[in-house]
């Protein structure tokens, strides 16, 4: 698991919002949907599913006012099925986000608070309302480590 991600969520007192972004008829660019769906609040955790139209939530997303935003994709990292890093939006320039209107790092521009993009790499994206059992598993102990995290952490 993302030795990243469990270092930002062990951070004491900083609330988190998870954005789940992607195309549910797309197999796995919908795992960001999928994730964001299962997250469970908590006083510092907290998630949004926008789908494809993040741009849509950007006032939402500052009305909610996170002290940090994490966007939830399937990326290409140029790496095996269900590989998935958490990267800070700076660092984004040379990964290839699916479906979507506005680039994150130009997205990002309207936030004040930072912005990483949990990325996760995908096996298809084709027409599909189903995602691959390898990336459906890498999701599936993402949100385990979320909403576990609190408890493990009293956050």
């Amino acid at each position: 698991m993302s030795a990243d991600l469990v270092n930002l969520l062990i951070q004491k007192e900083k609330s988190i919002l998870f954005v789940g972004v992607g195309n549910l008829l797309k197999s796995d660019d919908g795992v960001g949907v999928y994730i964001s769906r299962r997250i469970k609040k908590t006083p510092f955790i907290s998630a949004l599913t926008v789908e494809m139209s993040i741009e849509n939530y950007i006032g939402k997303i500052n009305r909610l006012n996170p002290d940090i935003l994490v966007i939830i994709d399937c990326a290409d990292l140029k790496s095996t099925e269900g590989t998935h890093k958490l990267i800070p939006v700076r660092e984004i320039e040379d990964l290839t986000f699916n479906t979507h209107n506005i680039s994150f790092k130009r997205l990002s521009e309207f936030f004040t608070m930072p912005v990483f993009i949990l990325g996760i790499q995908p096996g298809k994206i084709g027409f599909g309302e189903n995602i691959s059992y390898l990336v459906k598993d890498v999701a599936n102990n993402i949100i385990k480590l979320i909403n576990t995290q609190e408890v493990q952490y009293g956050c």
